[in-house]
């Protein structure tokens, strides 16, 4: 085996059909370079079925944690069963309950016709709901749906036909009504422990007056359905901490050929789902004594770092054999993120520079580290540096100062499910095609971490809520992600403080090689509360309680559940209510402010530990929201629900001493699509055509030479940078718990030379159609000039077609297409879980 960027063809994450992309870069990154000079050497990438020795073949079964099979009348699961139905009640609209001819069998009364079982205790175990099986037979209805509810005594079986009746459960699939029996898989959107499960409802079809009968019901486990499978590459998590793993199973051994550089570190973690003890062994066979390293995991749900020095074999050939040792045949283990990096080289600086030789501070090497902090739900009018009155943010205004502040940064959607595809694709939401709750970005999407992982880069991402995770498919070109559940704060909003002590030690270990991190911190979004002493900054505590009542006043006025979740009303629901909507929105104000000063703390211990580690003049610092949040700016709360300046002006800049000129503030209308391909000029890897946004770098260049207004946009368009329209969507979603509302209405903004045109396509009653704004002048879009200035109105709307023709020939593919993928492609890309 060869190093992995040794040669043209090894594509990162197996995705061959990308080469056209991506294999550019390699070949770049490779030339003039040995072996030994090899950035990383990646194990995953360089295995095979054929390195597996004693792979077993017959693995003794795995006893589930849940399963009920009515034909034998027999249930293995931790809870009550001794009744003539395994312990399965008719909750609500199923008459005539039994067990008939080894089938579970009812008539439904009702469209919402519900079984429940209720475990006695939950299920002790943190291992991973993997699928539910479901072998069912429906006379009529067109959908089967299951949800799980958390531990309680108690369960309102009101409120979970209420809640499925306003939102359709996101765990359903379309059922085959009939006479024969079918089985059904469904996977979960977000990852779930036997342990978070109390009770378990099954809704068998969605029709009144029709029979269903049910053989089995099997809530797989990971470790069942990791069982069923040859052992081999995976993405694995333990306690939400997710790593390309090679998995194994005892006593098996995976060998390897590699090529070590010069300077060699070997990061590697490992871990297990298993009880027992398992230990992790690497040998030399080809040397004496052959031991390199052995560990032994005693506690399972956790990754444990091992150390390793191969600095002996420094620049030299190496065959490896990775093994598992067990006292039960068949105990798996996860060897996690297994890499050999080439310490001191930081980049792939000296192979490829743009063709463009932009004047900025670095005459000759990139950065050693990118990083993108984004801050969720950060609307730039309540940052200092941006004119507040109140100083939110003083480390990042000092470092804002430091660095290049962007005046105009527009964002391409108002919801993160939307907006951070397209910071990382540098795609527009017309063309990701992510715009529902639901939706995942397909295998053959090329993703910035995808870019960086190709070129050798550690890749790392912390994700502060589903959406940018492994749901969207968010995890590609992630070496190690970690998911929202891996940290457990006071706060559920308040990620900053967790994550920055997570980062912090994951650079020590990675200080002297190139790296990638993507840090989403959700510090400003809701419940707004900060932590002390920040939640009394300006907002007065005597306030808390009167607050706190009129949240749970205004619920109750609230119809939609997501809205009603979160405590987020309209105007009209808090007159409704006998509450004063500005007394409401100013306390949240207060609230939201205090929690961007407890973030912006969080980014001072950043910078602390970039300069502690030697890195402050090595890396490049983005700075980014992806939306804002509204204050009753028009009459709504929350975020996700129109185009208005509140929610789709954000914040940017970027800060690297050495990369970066200090003290420009350009006021050139910019767009997050264009964060990515700056970042990739910035680190001299190559651009794909294929993204939207263009490379702020010319910009950037006419700022270090001092140059401001329009001889500043004169001298970026001599090096290349072309005005372009800045756009952002708003797109109708299925009514849900998850998407946003309101679901119904559909709206498109575009801004140009100052301007702003909003094109409701689908709109509420009484809502136009157009609306057009002074974009300087009116940043939160409160004057409707779009009767007294027509010609801008038709300006805007034809370059508005423009774009849309643009962005639908450019529309990726559904996201599980697999046309045109080999065998070993998707093999590959499901067991990364890049398809399902």
């Amino acid at each position: 085996m060869t190093g992995l960027l040794s040669r043209y063809d090894c594509i990162a994450s197996g995705k061959r059909g990308l080469a056209a992309v991506l294999g550019l870069i390699l070949f770049l990154a490779a030339c003039g370079r040995s072996e030994s000079d090899s950035i990383a050497v990646r194990l995953v990438d360089e295995f095979s079925d054929e390195s597996v020795e004693g792979r077993l073949s017959d693995v003794e079964d795995i006893a589930p944690l849940a399963r009920w099979d009515f034909s034998s009348q027999e249930g293995s699961v931790a809870g009550k069963e001794a009744n003539a139905t395994l312990g399965w009640t008719a909750a609500s609209g199923i008459q005539n309950l039994g067990i008939r001819e080894g089938r579970l069998a009812g008539v439904s009364t009702s469209d919402f016709p519900l079984l429940h079982f209720a475990f006695e205790k939950p299920i002790d175990d943190r291992d991973l709901i993997h699928a539910i099986e479901i072998r069912l037979r429906a006379s009529g209805g067109a959908n089967l749906s299951i949800r799980g509810d958390g531990p309680s005594e108690q369960v309102d079986i009101d409120r979970i036909i209420e809640e499925g009746r306003q939102a359709p459960w996101p765990t359903s699939t379309p059922i085959v009504a009939g006479d024969s029996l079918q089985t059904y898989t469904i996977r979960l959107p977000f990852s779930q422990t036997f342990a978070q499960i109390g009770h378990f409802f099954v809704r068998p079809t969605d029709v009144a007056g029709e029979t269903f009968e049910i053989e089995s019901v099997h809530i797989v486990s990971r470790k069942e359905h990791l069982s069923l499978i040859p052992s081999g590459i995976g993405w694995q998590g333990l306690s939400e901490v997710y790593m390309e793993s090679l998995v194994a199973r005892a006593p098996e051994t995976i060998h390897f050929e590699v090529s070590v550089p010069r300077n060699p570190v070997f990061h590697l973690q490992v871990g297990t789902v298993e009880d027992g003890a398992v230990t992790f062994a690497i040998r030399l066979p080809d040397r004496s004594p052959d031991l390199l390293v052995e560990h032994t995991v005693t506690t399972p749900h956790r990754w444990e770092a091992v150390p390793l020095d191969l600095s002996p074999f420094s620049g030299g050939n190496l065959r490896l054999a990775l093994s598992i040792e067990a006292e039960k045949p068949g105990t798996l283990g996860f060897w996690g993120n297994p890499v050999i990096r080439n310490q001191g080289v930081p980049s792939p600086a000296a192979i490829h520079r743009p063709d463009r030789a932009l004047q900025l501070p670095a005459a000759s090497a990139p950065p050693q580290g990118v990083i993108i902090f984004l801050a969720d739900t950060l609307r730039r009018d309540h940052l200092n540096f941006y004119g507040y009155g109140r100083e939110t943010a003083p480390i990042l205004s000092e470092t804002a100062a430091g660095g290049a502040l962007f005046l105009d940064a527009i964002s391409q959607a108002s919801w993160t499910k939307v907006s951070v595809p397209s910071i990382v694709t540098s795609l527009y939401p017309r063309s990701h095609r992510i715009k529902d709750a639901m939706d995942r970005l397909p295998a053959t999407t090329v993703t910035l971490a995808e870019i960086y992982r190709t070129a050798g880069f550690a890749t790392i991402g912390y994700s502060s809520v589903p959406f940018t995770g492994k749901m969207t498919n968010l995890h590609q070109g992630f070496e190690e992600l970690h998911e929202r559940g891996s940290i457990d704060p006071d706060r559920r909003s308040k990620t900053a403080r967790k994550y920055i002590d997570h980062f912090s030690e994951w650079m020590a270990r990675h200080k002297d090689v190139p790296f990638y991190a993507f840090v989403q911190v959700f510090d400003p979004h809701d419940p707004f509360e900060p932590y002390r002493p920040y939640n009394t900054l300006w907002a007065d505590p005597a306030h808390k309680e009167e607050h706190e009542a009129s949240v749970e006043k205004v619920k109750q006025h609230i119809v939609h559940p997501l809205r009603k979740d979160f405590g987020m009303p309209r105007r009209h629901e808090l007159e409704e209510a006998g509450i004063d909507p500005e007394r409401y929105v100013d306390h949240d104000k207060d609230w939201y402010d205090g929690s961007i000063r407890g973030m912006d703390v969080e980014f001072g211990r950043l910078l602390q530990r970039l300069r502690t580690l030697g890195l402050e003049d090595k890396v490049v610092i983005a700075f980014i929201s992806d939306h804002g949040e509204e204050f009753l700016e028009h009459d709504w709360t929350f975020h996700g629900q129109s185009v208005y300046g509140e929610l789709i002006n954000v914040p940017l800049f970027l800060y690297g001493p050495s990369f970066v000129p200090p003290g420009p503030r350009i006021d050139e209308t910019v767009r997050n699509i264009d964060l990515m391909p700056t970042l990739l000029e910035l680190s001299h890897l190559e651009v794909p055509d294929s993204l939207q946004g263009q490379s702020l770098l010319p910009l950037l260049s006419a700022a270090a030479r001092g140059m401001e207004g329009s001889a500043l946009r004169e001298e970026a368009a001599r090096l290349g940078w072309e005005p372009r329209p800045a756009i952002a969507e708003k797109a109708k979603t299925i009514e849900g718990r998850i998407s946003p509302p309101p679901n119904h209405t559909e709206s498109v903004a575009i801004i140009l030379d100052g301007w702003k045109l909003i094109h409701n396509t689908e709109r509420e009653e009484g809502h136009p159609e157009v609306e057009l704004y002074n974009h300087l002048e009116d940043p939160l879009n409160q004057h409707n000039l779009a009767e007294s200035r027509p010609e801008i109105v038709q300006m805007l709307k034809e370059r508005l077609a423009s774009w849309k023709e643009m962005a639908e020939a450019a529309q990726l593919p559904d996201a599980d297409e697999t046309e045109g993928l080999d065998p070993e492609e998707l093999k590959r890309l499901r067991s990364l879980g890049y398809i399902q």
